[in-house]
């Protein structure tokens, strides 16, 4: 079946989304201003400087952007001056910012900046654009999110396949209630159930490393 590249079919997509992203970014540091102050100050007194972790990222279309979120490991390295692995560096404090998504707070200005949206497919490593099949490849047919279906579904815990799955079963379906509803989830399940954070067998998720095509 022949893929065709989604286009924006409601005023919501086409007009609205992104007006609703700026309102709520700003309204978000206009509120919580002093979250964020909070945080930034424990992150350096637990974990060091510098506060944000930036990282490049994929976006709409695969435009490279940076991302910002706060650090949640230390810098520990072995005797070689290599990095430890996730879960040694990754501290108690870190899985609580983690779990909690606290650590995402500073990609309100990514949304801002028009580099995301609150709800879409998480933005993830530059390095798996190659590996992504032509459906896979999709997700990037919209903004990335803060959020999004994937995150509400099971988060870390599912497989990529499926995560990618839903990812594009959100392009094809962007509307406000749904919008809503993720935006819902997202709180029920990080501050509330706090589910699915992490996958089954490593610390935060395993690296992707392509799809297996079934012939």
């Amino acid at each position: 079946m022949v893929q065709t590249k989604h286009t924006p079919y409601g005023l919501y997509e086409r007009f609205f989304k992104r007006a609703l992203d700026i309102f709520c970014s700003l309204m978000a540091l206009l509120v919580f201003w002093w979250l964020y102050v909070i945080v930034a100050i424990l992150v350096r007194l637990k974990l060091g400087s510098p506060v944000l972790f930036t990282q490049d990222r994929p976006g709409k279309d695969e435009k490279i952007f940076k991302l910002y979120k706060f650090r949640t490991m230390t810098d520990a390295r072995d005797e070689n001056g290599n990095l430890l692995p996730d879960d040694v560096r990754l501290t108690k404090f870190g899985k609580l910012l983690r779990s909690t998504s606290l650590d995402e707070l500073p990609e309100v200005f990514n949304i801002l900046k028009g580099d995301m949206s609150i709800i879409g497919p998480r933005p993830l490593l530059v390095k798996y654009l190659p590996l992504y099949n032509e459906e896979q490849k999709r997700r990037h047919e919209v903004r990335p999110g803060l959020s999004g279906y994937a995150q509400v579904n099971g988060r870390n815990s599912v497989s990529w396949e499926d995560k990618f799955r839903m990812d594009v079963e959100y392009v094809d379906h962007v509307t406000f209630v749904g919008d809503v509803k993720i935006i819902l989830g997202t709180v029920l399940k990080a501050f509330v159930k706090r589910e699915g954070i992490n996958s089954e067998t490593a610390a935060t998720m395993e690296e992707f490393k392509g799809t297996v095509e079934s012939k």
